[in-house]
């Protein structure tokens, strides 16, 4: 199974870089260039293990997800529940952890993996997922990063309440 991985070192507490990372709505658009529209299902109005979300990514692509893992300040974790037909299996994770010997930052970990299908076109179509998905995570962890210093986003996610 392909693994892309991301990372970054944030100017901010552990605490502080999870709520950031789950931020929704224009706050999550302000950091997030991945993200075009996004909402919970099913009633749920806040992350959870078992929560579905439906993404609309920038392209225009749709997703349903679900929270395998939701662990703060830890860690995050989702499935793919329904997707493209490109992706047989779409997970990631991301993980935070304070950085040793620099007080109120953090290290961030972001990771996804994937499998394609049809079977018979998937070694080269995992080759090219694992390009275009690390160009995408890597995208996506630099505005994580700009939104940790954003006065906006910061301010939105005061107190810690995703």
């Amino acid at each position: 199974m392909p693994v892309v991985e991301s990372r970054c070192v944030v100017p901010v507490d552990v605490e502080t870089a999870f709520a950031i990372s789950q931020t929704t709505g224009e706050i999550r658009k302000r950091w997030d260039p991945f993200i075009r529209k996004q909402y919970f299902l099913h009633g749920a109005t806040a992350p959870a293990k078992g929560v579905h979300t439906y993404t609309v990514q920038r392209f225009g692509f749709r997703m349903e997800s679900e929270y395998v893992s939701y662990k703060p300040p830890s860690n995050v974790g989702m499935k793919m529940t329904k997707g493209s037909w490109f992706f047989e299996k779409l997970g990631g994770g991301w993980r935070f952890a304070p950085v040793d010997g620099a007080p109120g930052t953090t290290l961030a970990v972001w990771r996804y993996n994937f499998t394609c299908q049809p079977k018979w076109l998937a070694p080269l179509a995992e080759r090219i997922g694992a390009i275009v998905l690390q160009r995408d995570i890597d995208r996506r962890i630099r505005g994580f990063a700009r939104g940790c210093e954003d006065p906006v986003v910061l301010a939105a996610v005061d107190g810690h309440t995703p």
